[in-house]
C-alpha cells in the first residue's frame, strides 16, 4: 500500500521576527498601496506611510487604555482605515481581530447576534469602526459590552505616535472561519505562524529583482485570503498592491479585470464564483484595449473549484491576453493561516472523475507543509481512497482562543484536522468536499456538490444558489435527499426540472425540492452557502428571506443602533 501523503519542499527562510518588523521594513521601499473607487480614482499610500499612520493609531489605542496583549476588534470597509487600525493594534501590542460588517442589511438582527459572540469569544476590549458602519453597531456593542466600547477610527485622537520594538503579543492576529455560527472559534495566529505562510505563498511568486511583482486584490480584508495572502504578503516582501472594495467588484466584476490590466499585475486571487461571475458580466468593451498578458498567477481557492469555469474563463478572456497555464487552483483554511496546497505555475489544472463528478486536482503542498489522507480509525488511507485530510506545518494556528476542548478536538499530535475530505491521485490532492456536509442515501456516500452542481443549468434556478442537504421525513427509514433552491423569475413546474436535471445528471431523485425567494440561504461571511445551517433552518421553520431593505427600515436601524450605544454608556 502507498500512503495517501504529500511533503511540500523546505520553507525558505523568513524575512522577519514579527509583523510589525515586517511593517517597519517595508516602510523603507519605494512602494505600498493603491485604492481604487468606482471611477477608478486611486488613493496611493506608500507604505512609509502606512507605518506613520498607524503609529498614530497605535499612540491613540494606548491613550485610550489599550494594553498589551488586550484584543481590538475591528469592522472596518477596504479603505486606508483599515491598515490604519490592524497596523495600529499590532504597534500597540495588542492583537488585531477582523470582523465582517453588515453584508446583508435584510438580516441585521442575525448580524448583531453573531458579531456579539464573537466579540465575546476573543475577549475584545475595543471595537474599532469607520463612522458610516459604526451607526449600525449599536445593537451588537450593547450585547457583547466591550470595555472599551465602540470608536469609529477618525475619531481617534491622534497625537503622540507609538513604535516600540519589544512591544509584541505572542499573537499576531484572530481570525474567526468563515463557517462561524452559534459556536464562534477564534483561530489564535502566532507571527510566526502568519509569517511561515506568507513565506510559503511568497516562494511562488516570479522573481524579477527586490520588489515585488505587482497584485491586485478586491478580498475582504476581514478574510484570511484578502488579509495574509494579500496585504501582509505584500508587507513582508514589499511591492505594490492595488486593493478593491469587495461591493465594487460585486456590482461591477469589469473592475477586477481592468485592475489587474492596468496595473500590469502579476498576481490576483480570488475564489470560484468570481470567476464565473466575470464570465457572464464583463462585456468585451469592458476590456476593448486592455491586455491581460502579465497575469500569472490567477489564483482560485477558498471554495469548491470547477473545472467549467477555468475552462470557459480561459477561452473567454484569451482574445485579451490572458494565458490558461495561470490558472492555478489552490486550498487553504483560515487555521492554517491560508495556504496549504498550490498548483504549480504554469503547467494548467489536473482533474479526476469521482462518483460522476469531475474534481480538480488543488496541487502539492506548499513549503514546510506536509499532507495526509485519513480514514475515520485516524490510520493513512492508500493512494486514491477518500478520507479526511489532515495538515503538519508552522503555519497551523496555535489553537482556538481560550478553547482548549475544540483546540485539542482540531490538533492532535502536530497535525490539524482540516474537516475537508479528499484523496491523492498523481501525486496531487483533489479536494471534494466537507465530512459534515456529507449525505448518506441508503448506505452510499455523496457530496452535496454532486446534485449542487447539475442545478445551475436549470431555468427559474438563480446560478450558485441552491444547496443539497439529507433528511430523514416523517414516517421515512432512512435519509433522503431535499434540495432547497432560490428562484429566479417564474417557478411554474421548477420542481420537476430540478429532479429531472439531478436524476438525469446523479440517477437519484429528490424526494423534496424546497424553492425560497432570492437571499433566502444563509451565507458564510465570505459567501459562501452554508448547507448545515440552511438545513437546520428548513427543518425548524425558520428559513425565511430576509427582510426588505426600505431607507425607512434602514433609518430605523440607525436610530436603534444610537439608542444602543446611549443605553450601554448608560450602563456603564
Amino acid at each position: 500500500m502507498i500512503p495517501a501523503r504529500l511533503e511540500g519542499r523546505a520553507l525558505p527562510p523568513q524575512r522577519h521576527r514579527t509583523v510589525q518588523e515586517a511593517l517597519r521594513a517595508a516602510a523603507g521601499s519605494d512602494t505600498g498601496l493603491t485604492f481604487w473607487d468606482a471611477a477608478e480614482r486611486e488613493t496611493v499610500i506608500p507604505w512609509r506611510e502606512v507605518h506613520r499612520r498607524a503609529c498614530h493609531v497605535a499612540g491613540a489605542l494606548a491613550r485610550l487604555g489599550v494594553r498589551p496583549g488586550d484584543r481590538v476588534a475591528m469592522i472596518l470597509p477596504t479603505s486606508p482605515a483599515f491598515p490604519d487600525a490592524f497596523f495600529g493594534t499590532l504597534l500597540a501590542g495588542a492583537v488585531p481581530v477582523p470582523l465582517y460588517p453588515p453584508l446583508r442589511l435584510g438580516r441585521l438582527g442575525e448580524y448583531h447576534e453573531r458579531t456579539a459572540r464573537m466579540l465575546r469569544a476573543c475577549g475584545a476590549v475595543l471595537l474599532l469602526s469607520d463612522r458610516r458602519i459604526r451607526r449600525l453597531l449599536g445593537e451588537a456593542t450593547a450585547l457583547a459590552r466591550p470595555p472599551l466600547g465602540c470608536v469609529a477610527v477618525e475619531d481617534l485622537e491622534l497625537g503622540g505616535a507609538l513604535d516600540l520594538p519589544g512591544r509584541e503579543a505572542e499573537l499576531a492576529v484572530i481570525q474567526f472561519s468563515s463557517g462561524t455560527t452559534v459556536d464562534p472559534k477564534p483561530v489564535a495566529l502566532r507571527h510566526e505562524n502568519v509569517l511561515a505562510n506568507v513565506a510559503a505563498i511568497d516562494s511562488y511568486l516570479p522573481e524579477e529583482g527586490p520588489v515585488r511583482q505587482a497584485g491586485v486584490s478586491w478580498l475582504p480584508l476581514y478574510h484570511d485570503m484578502g488579509l495574509i495572502g494579500c496585504l501582509l504578503l505584500a508587507v513582508a516582501h514589499p511591492g505594490p498592491l492595488t486593493l478593491i472594495p469587495p461591493e465594487l467588484f460585486l456590482a461591477r466584476p469589469a473592475l477586477w479585470l481592468r485592475a489587474v490590466a492596468k496595473k500590469r499585475a502579476t498576481v490576483s486571487p480570488a475564489p470560484n464564483f468570481a470567476f464565473g461571475l466575470c464570465l457572464r458580466r464583463v462585456r468585451d468593451e469592458d476590456l476593448r484595449g486592455l491586455d491581460l498578458s502579465s497575469w500569472r498567477l490567477a489564483l482560485n481557492g477558498a471554495e469548491p473549484i470547477a473545472a467549467g469555469v477555468l475552462r470557459r474563463f480561459a477561452e473567454r478572456f484569451a482574445p485579451f491576453g490572458f494565458d490558461p497555464s495561470a490558472l492555478l487552483p489552490v486550498y487553504g483554511l483560515s487555521e492554517a493561516s491560508l495556504a496549504v496546497t498550490f498548483s504549480r505555475p504554469g503547467g494548467g489544472f489536473a482533474t479526476a472523475e469521482r462518483d460522476g463528478r469531475e474534481v480538480v486536482s488543488v496541487g502539492v503542498p506548499v513549503p514546510g507543509t506536509a499532507v495526509e489522507v485519513r480514514g475515520e480509525d485516524g490510520a493513512v488511507l492508500p493512494l486514491g481512497e477518500v478520507g479526511r485530510i489532515h495538515v503538519r506545518s508552522p503555519s497551523v494556528m496555535a489553537g482556538y482562543f481560550e478553547r482548549p476542548d475544540a483546540t485539542a478536538e482540531a490538533l492532535q499530535g502536530g497535525w490539524l484536522d482540516t474537516g475537508d475530505l479528499g484523496f491523492v491521485q498523481g501525486g496531487e490532492l483533489f479536494v471534494s468536499g466537507r465530512a459534515k456536509d456529507v449525505i448518506v442515501l441508503r448506505g452510499a456516500n455523496h457530496a452535496p456538490q454532486a446534485f449542487e452542481e447539475c442545478l445551475d443549468a436549470v431555468e427559474g434556478v438563480r446560478t450558485g444558489c441552491a444547496v443539497a442537504v439529507g433528511f430523514v421525513p416523517d414516517g421515512g427509514e432512512g435519509e433522503e435527499l431535499a434540495l432547497l433552491v432560490e428562484v429566479s423569475g417564474p417557478s411554474s413546474g421548477l420542481g420537476e426540472r430540478v429532479r429531472a436535471a439531478v436524476l438525469e445528471a446523479t440517477g437519484i431523485r429528490a424526494h423534496a425540492v424546497v424553492e425560497l425567494s432570492p437571499g433566502t440561504l444563509p451565507r458564510t461571511s465570505s459567501g459562501k452557502l452554508r448547507r448545515g445551517e440552511a438545513r437546520r433552518q428548513w427543518l425548524a421553520g425558520e428559513l425565511l428571506p430576509p427582510a426588505p431593505v426600505t431607507p425607512l427600515r434602514l433609518a430605523s436601524a440607525v436610530v436603534r443602533s444610537q439608542l444602543a450605544f446611549v443605553r450601554s454608556r448608560f450602563r456603564a
